[in-house]
């Protein structure tokens, strides 16, 4: 006996979101190259170019550590560089395993996955590359420089979170009634 045609178009039409997942993914990772190769190629390491004197710049600094240059200073760099590669490649795989099993769907978490797949492949891909990320993007405010992956994984973080939320809300009863 065939399945009906709605069920089989269902089915279709949902396993289809995988591939709009991995190109989000996709679209960080480019964004993230063209950025960090147009400011290897047009700001000097050190330089900067106020866009908001005072709060914002456009520099190019080298990170050697983990988010927010943590263990940058490390008495030993290479050590450091090889278990950043680690953890990244560890986050990375266990992020596109979910992403895999739960892409069926378009939906915010769905999404902040993607974000934050695409972010962890571009710092990952500087680091076995070049030793290095580049941090491109200063807020003077906190003195923290960061680029597109960075923010990527960010944004991602933030409806991860915004998502858990939404979803313990909906799952404590505190939906309004019908």
């Amino acid at each position: 006996m065939s399945q009906p045609a709605h069920s089989t178009l269902h089915t279709s039409h949902s396993s289809s979101r995988l591939p709009w997942l991995l190109l989000i993914s996709a679209a960080v990772i480019v964004l993230d190259r063209l950025s960090k190769i147009w400011i290897t190629r047009h700001v000097e390491i050190g330089s900067a170019i106020p866009v908001i004197p005072k709060v914002f710049r456009v520099t190019h600094v080298l990170n050697d550590g983990a988010a927010f240059s943590l263990f940058a200073d490390s008495a030993t760099p290479e050590h450091v560089r090889w278990a950043l590669i680690a953890f990244s490649s560890a986050a990375v795989i266990a992020v596109l395993v979910v992403l895999v099993k739960v892409g069926r769907r378009l939906n915010l978490m769905t999404i902040a996955l993607a974000l934050v797949l695409g972010g962890a492949i571009g710092n990952l891909y500087d680091r076995i590359r070049f030793a290095s990320v580049v941090d491109f993007l200063e807020v003077h405010i906190v003195h923290y420089h960061f680029n597109v992956a960075d923010s990527a994984i960010v944004v991602g973080a933030c409806l991860l979170f915004l998502d858990a939320l939404r979803s313990r809300k909906n799952s404590s009863g505190d939906e309004p009634a019908k």
